[in-house]
């Protein structure tokens, strides 16, 4: 699947809601620096069935104040201040990036990278053909406007906004002209099943019917219905954070899918495709039988004499669908028998005048 295609048919929000969705492997810095672990995390987000990965490019010096504090589980990720974190896993940058798109190619899976900073924004234009938008800096007009000027597609995370603040940062963009999606976003790290909210994924529709909504899923991956849901209630992109071993210490690793979750969405998730089938209200090949057998016809509920009007009372509807339907019926009484019409038996059209 091609994100740019996802950009320009727009036929499908209203006519297809629930289709196959983009899967966004979200490596952020689970590399933990290692050029060789982010190349096995490339290619185990392929197997998996990721449409593309995506790494965070950043600077700690850029991105938090050095008395910053923390926003996540302090359980499972012990460093209390923002700076301190990042600090830790800011070690790739332009060349890395290079390398890693390189890879991704070859893998034909597509790269992205969350920029934090404008240098990051800037080299990153020449590696990518979607930018990506952190909840984070949903309110950072300057910065949503530089990568607007890019003229490529935003997907924009909405995580901890307000639809209020949703429609100011959508109005940021909108004189740029570039094709936009929204990703519901619960900003905690891992966010309770109790407060994903994905009925959010339907008020955003609802909100901007025009736009492509999906949904960025920080709970832990258990059995991935939480993505399976989002994708029913029309995400088209979805985004979830990756790793090569969940049972690793710190960071993102501990509410993060492998592999095999991933594998497990996508088994789950061709089977709800297939529940779901058209959209388009037919009767299917398959209910003839049914259509000819299980509906009714008009039936003689007594003997009905040669030359007679046919009266109501003549009349009574039974299985199988072999003679005139019951939806005729008011074109049927009044009119007069041209033949004797045994009880039980169907009314066909050339026993009428």
């Amino acid at each position: 699947m091609d994100i740019l295609e996802i950009f320009k048919n727009k036929q499908w929000i209203q006519e297809r809601p629930v289709t196959d969705p983009y899967v966004i492997a979200e490596i952020g810095v689970n590399h933990e620096g290692s050029m060789d672990l982010a190349k096995l995390l490339i290619n185990e987000a392929k197997e998996g069935g990721a449409d593309a990965v995506k790494f965070q490019s950043y600077k700690a010096q850029t991105l938090a104040m050095k008395n910053s504090p923390s926003y996540w589980d302090t359980t499972k990720e012990p460093t209390r201040s923002q700076y301190e974190l990042f600090k830790k896993h800011d070690k790739f940058w332009k060349n890395e990036f290079e390398e890693l798109k390189k890879y991704c190619d070859q893998a034909g899976i597509e790269f992205m990278s969350t920029p934090f900073d404008v240098e990051s924004a800037t080299f990153l234009n020449n590696l990518m053909r979607v930018y990506k938008i952190s909840s984070s800096d949903l309110t950072n007009k300057p910065f949503i406007q530089l990568m607007c000027n890019f003229g490529k597609p935003i997907i924009l995370s909405t995580g901890a906004s307000n639809l209020e603040e949703v429609k100011e940062a959508v109005g940021w963009v909108e004189p740029f002209g570039n094709p936009l999606a929204l990703l519901h976003c619960i900003l905690n790290y891992p966010t309770e099943n109790r407060n994903a909210n994905l009925g959010m994924i339907l008020g955003l529709k609802q909100a901007f019917p025009d736009r492509i909504i999906g949904y960025s899923d920080h709970t832990l991956p258990w059995d991935m219905r939480a993505m399976e849901t989002a994708v029913v209630l029309g995400s088209r992109i979805l985004e979830k954070h990756f790793t090569h071993d969940k049972s690793l210490p710190g960071n993102d690793h501990y509410h993060a899918m492998d592999k095999h979750d991933l594998k497990l969405f996508r088994r789950n998730m061709a089977r709800v495709l297939e529940l779901v089938g058209s959209f388009e209200v037919v009767s299917w090949p398959t209910e003839q039988p049914a259509r000819q057998n299980a509906r009714r016809s008009l039936v003689a509920a007594r003997t009905i004499p040669q030359g007679k009007v046919i009266e109501k009372e003549d009349l009574t509807w039974k299985r199988p669908a072999c003679g005139i339907s019951p939806r005729e019926i008011d074109e049927v009484i009044g009119r007069r028998t041209k033949v004797v019409i045994a009880e039980d038996s169907a009314l066909l059209k050339e026993m009428l005048e």
